[in-house]
């Protein structure tokens, strides 16, 4: 949702079908996360998506799968 650009709280929670309070509180947890970061336009906060840090996680993820890993195809004798 927020790879197209930021977005205000407002049409993030219009998106799901759960109460204001509750995407509020996700949305708090991704940034805390430091997985978005907030700019206040106004009266409306707009969430925007923090790439690197997504890219991070990813990164930790593949490895810990061992996708990021190159496999030995020698025998050993």
């Amino acid at each position: 949702m927020l790879r197209d650009g930021p977005k205000a709280s407002g049409d993030i929670a219009a998106a799901f079908d759960m109460s204001w309070p509750t995407v509020t509180g996700h949305l708090n947890a991704l940034k805390e996360a430091e997985l978005v970061s907030t700019e206040k336009h106004g009266q409306s906060v707009r969430y925007r998506l923090e790439i690197s840090a997504v890219e991070e996680g990813l990164a930790f993820l593949l490895d810990m799968a061992g996708a990021g890993k190159k496999q030995n195809t020698e025998e050993t004798p």
